[in-house]
C-alpha cells in the first residue's frame, strides 16, 4: 500500500473500528491518535418498546427508514414482543422511504422495497425524492438511530405531516478527558487531520469547545490547518452544520474508502466534498 500518509497524524473520533482505523493509518505510512468523541451506543429497550406498541396501535402512512441497523432493532423488539408478523404487515402496507444503501438492503432482505429513496445517500436526497408525494396530514414513522434529525423533521412537519419518532439506539457522550485531549490536538495543531464515522461526534465535538468559548478557534484550524474527514454524506452534513467546510468524503461511505480518500488528498491538497455545498 502506498505511503500517501507518510509524516501525518490523523486523530479518529469514531471508536468503532478504531483499532482496524489506526492499523490502516499506520500501513500508509501516518501516525493514528485514538481520540473518542462520542462514548458506547446503546439499544433503549423501553422507548423501542413504546415506540413498536404506537405503530401497531396506530399504523403509519408513511415509514421513513433511516439505518440498517435501526430497522434490525425493531424487527429483533417485534420478535420479542411477538408482533414480527404485524410489524412486517403493516410495513408492506405502509409506503416506505428509506436513506441509504444499508437500509434498502435491510428492506430487500425482508422482501419490502421502498418508493422514495435518495439518490445519494443524504437527507437533502431524501427530501429530494420527495418531490412528487403530497404529505399533507399524512402520519409519519420516522425511525432514526441515536440522534435527532431536526432538519428532517421540521420539513416533514412544513409539509404538513405528523411525525411520530423512533430512536432505537442512544449515544453516550464521551469521557471529557477524551474531548479535552481532541480539542487540545486540534489547537496545538498536533494533528493533520480528524476522522469522523457519525454525526454525534461531531456534535459532541462542538458542544464541548462551545463550552470552553474555543470554538472559534476550533474552527479556524479545520480552515487553514488540519482536515476534516467524513466517512460519508449524512456525517458530513453535520460537519458543514457546526461550520466545519473543508472536508474529504469518500465516494463510498465505507471506513477503509474514507482512509483511503484521506490518503489522496495528503498526496493532491484538494478535498473533494463531493458537491456538500449543496446539501
Amino acid at each position: 500500500m502506498a505511503l500517501r500518509m507518510a509524516g501525518k497524524t490523523v486523530a479518529l473520533a469514531g471508536p468503532r473500528k478504531s483499532e482496524e482505523m489506526k492499523l490502516l493509518v499506520e500501513k500508509m505510512g501516518g501516525t493514528a491518535l485514538l481520540r473518542p468523541a462520542q462514548g458506547t451506543v446503546f439499544l433503549d429497550d423501553a422507548e423501542l418498546r413504546a415506540g413498536i406498541e404506537s405503530w401497531l396501535a396506530s399504523p403509519p402512512d408513511w415509514t421513513l427508514l433511516t439505518t440498517g441497523m435501526g430497522l434490525d432493532a425493531l424487527y429483533n423488539m417485534a420478535d420479542e414482543m411477538g408482533a414480527t408478523e404485524r410489524l412486517q404487515e403493516l410495513l408492506a402496507a405502509s409506503q416506505l422511504a428509506a436513506r441509504g444503501y444499508k437500509t434498502v438492503n435491510a428492506l430487500k432482505k425482508r422482501g419490502l422495497i421502498p418508493v422514495v429513496r435518495d439518490d445519494d445517500g443524504s437527507t437533502t436526497g431524501l427530501i429530494r425524492a420527495f418531490a412528487p408525494y403530497n404529505l399533507k396530514d399524512k402520519q409519519v414513522i420516522l425511525q432514526l438511530h441515536g440522534d435527532p434529525a431536526p432538519r428532517l423533521v421540521e420539513w416533514l412537519q412544513e409539509q404538513g405531516a405528523h411525525v411520530r419518532q423512533v430512536l432505537p439506539y442512544k449515544h453516550i457522550p464521551p469521557e471529557t478527558k477524551d474531548l479535552e485531549d481532541l480539542v487540545q490536538d486540534i489547537l496545538q495543531r498536533q494533528v493533520d487531520a480528524v476522522a469522523f464515522t457519525s454525526g454525534p461526534q461531531i456534535r459532541f465535538l462542538a458542544e464541548y469547545a462551545h463550552s470552553r468559548g474555543v470554538m472559534d478557534e476550533v474552527l479556524t484550524a479545520f480552515r487553514d490547518d488540519i482536515v476534516a474527514v467524513s466517512v460519508g454524506k449524512v456525517t458530513a452534513q453535520a460537519m458543514l452544520e457546526e461550520g466545519i467546510d473543508r472536508i474529504v468524503v469518500p465516494a463510498e461511505e465505507r471506513m477503509g474508502s474514507m482512509m483511503v480518500e484521506l490518503g489522496r488528498y495528503f498526496e493532491s491538497g484538494i478535498a473533494n466534498g463531493y458537491g456538500l455545498g449543496n446539501e
